[in-house]
């Protein structure tokens, strides 16, 4: 079987790196304008200067060529005025076209956005007057087709894997449909939603230990995976499956921190973020777990969650200084985790130097990544889990998303960090697509490296 065909948007190779360049292009037109035009003062300047303009008494003759000579460059058809005039205009022109189709991919998003908010806010008032006609339908339709509605043996699961945009639909319903409850507040947008489910879930504080890894005496991972130093995306998907592994095995919130050193010193840290392992509801007990369905909601709905702060502790406690770049790499919940940490860098909420994010099937689209930091987003478009923002993520040029298409049959497959991204990961490394390629480029500091320690935390949530 050959290497999946990956569909890579944004990043060096995006239209939102274009139109940066023809932003700096705009500057660089403006730049020369402005440098033409002072040349011409400059020139007109000499047109009137007194001791020339003595001269056409002495040397008419002269004085008429000299004059010609100057004005035919200066304000002839070709000359500096119409150049600078003409590089002015061009700045002008360049940033209209850029700020145009801004607008209309704005404007497409906003529009989506509010027939959704509309058809979910019909449908909950058709429930509650007990009127479900074709309007209140209409949002259902996506799950129509060939009489799906009313069909009993539909695999529905399989179903939504081949056609992951329904969930879009469904959770873009989502804001209108609560703002339509009595005695609801009116509810925006998906992490407006999120947020209001949010208080639900009790957030509470947190604590870091150091657990006794495999029976060693220390919390020094020395797996044969976890002692090499990562060399491409493969090795990074690896080191964060395994983690999901452990966790699976019984550390309900477990992390690793890889501390990666270089010939030259210096270091660099790579922390593997695995997904949600409590799915508990919000009528349940509080979990002691971070990585629980609270922790989900909290940070879907845009907020700075217990789970984060913790593994900031687990980065100081690894010895990360303020200074050192770090790699955050996560799955699932754990990507949306990394890359709002990474947004309150520009805060100091999250006090570390992010400097590369990876994701694995985590729904980041709404979240506001500064644009010093570089992320990879790796999706299966058979993975329902990334639409659980309702929206792609935006094209821009620090964040590149590699799409790949790998139907396994099952929601928990299509989403699996094993089955799924962790093949899809070592192929990428494969891809010559310059996106791509500029962002393995940008991480040497965490690719390459000497020599790796990896250290291992828990991390529990306290009510």
């Amino acid at each position: 079987m050959g290497d999946p065909e990956f569909q890579v948007s944004g990043g060096a190779g995006g239209t939102g790196a274009r139109y940066d360049d023809i932003g700096l292009l705009a500057r660089h037109s403006d730049d020369l304008a402005r440098d033409l035009a002072g040349i011409t003062v400059q020139g007109h300047g000499m047109l009137a200067d007194p001791d020339l303009m003595a001269s056409a008494v002495l040397n008419p003759d002269g004085f008429a060529r000299i004059e010609a000579g100057l004005l035919r460059p200066l304000d002839g058809p070709q000359g500096l005025t119409a150049l600078s005039f003409g590089f002015g205009q061009r700045a002008i022109a360049l940033r209209t076209v850029v700020a145009s189709y801004q607008a209309v991919d704005e404007e497409r998003a906003r529009t989506i956005e509010t027939l959704r908010w509309v058809l979910g806010y019909g449908l909950g008032t058709g429930i509650k007057a007990g009127v479900l006609g074709p309007v209140t339908l209409l949002p259902l339709a996506p799950l129509a087709g060939a009489g799906a509605l009313v069909a009993d043996d539909i695999d529905w699961e399989q179903l939504v894997t081949d056609h992951p945009g329904i969930v879009d639909t469904l959770i873009g319903l989502g804001p209108g449909l609560i703002s339509s409850l009595p005695g609801a507040p009116m509810v925006g947008d998906v992490p407006g939603a999120a947020d209001l489910l949010g208080e639900f879930y009790d957030d509470g504080t947190y604590s870091v230990t150091v657990p006794d890894v495999h029976g060693t005496g220390t919390n020094i991972d020395t797996s044969d995976l976890m002692v090499r130093p990562p060399q491409g995306f493969g090795d990074l998907i690896a080191g964060l499956n395994y983690r999901n592994g452990e966790s699976d095995a019984g550390e309900p919130d477990q992390i690793d921190v890889r501390v990666i050193t270089h010939p030259d010193g210096s270091t660099a840290y790579v922390v593997d973020i695995p997904g949600t392992k409590e799915m508990n509801m919000p009528w349940s007990a509080d979990s002691p777990f971070l990585n629980d369905m609270g922790t989900n909601v909290h940070v879907l709905g845009g907020d700075t969650t217990s789970r984060q702060h913790a593994i900031a502790e687990a980065l100081k406690m690894a010895g990360a200084g303020a200074d050192d770049p770090v790699m955050l790499v996560g799955h699932s919940q754990g990507g949306m985790v990394a890359a709002q940490a990474a947004q309150d860098t520009a805060t100091g909420a999250f006090p570390y130097n992010v400097t590369h994010v990876v994701t694995a099937g985590s729904p980041i689209g709404n979240t506001d990544i500064p644009a010093g930091v570089q992320v990879l987003a790796l999706e299966n478009a058979r993975d329902i889990v990334p639409h659980l923002d309702a929206g792609d993520n935006p094209d821009r040029p620090n964040l590149t998303t590699a799409t790949f298409d790998d139907q396994r049959g099952t929601i928990g497959e299509n989403h699996s960090t094993r089955a799924a991204y962790l093949p899809a990961a070592q192929a990428l490394d494969r891809s010559t697509d310059p996106s791509v390629q500029a962002y393995r480029d940008s991480a040497g500091a965490f690719l390459n490296g000497e020599a790796v320690e990896s250290k291992v935390y828990e991390l529990h949530r306290v009510h």
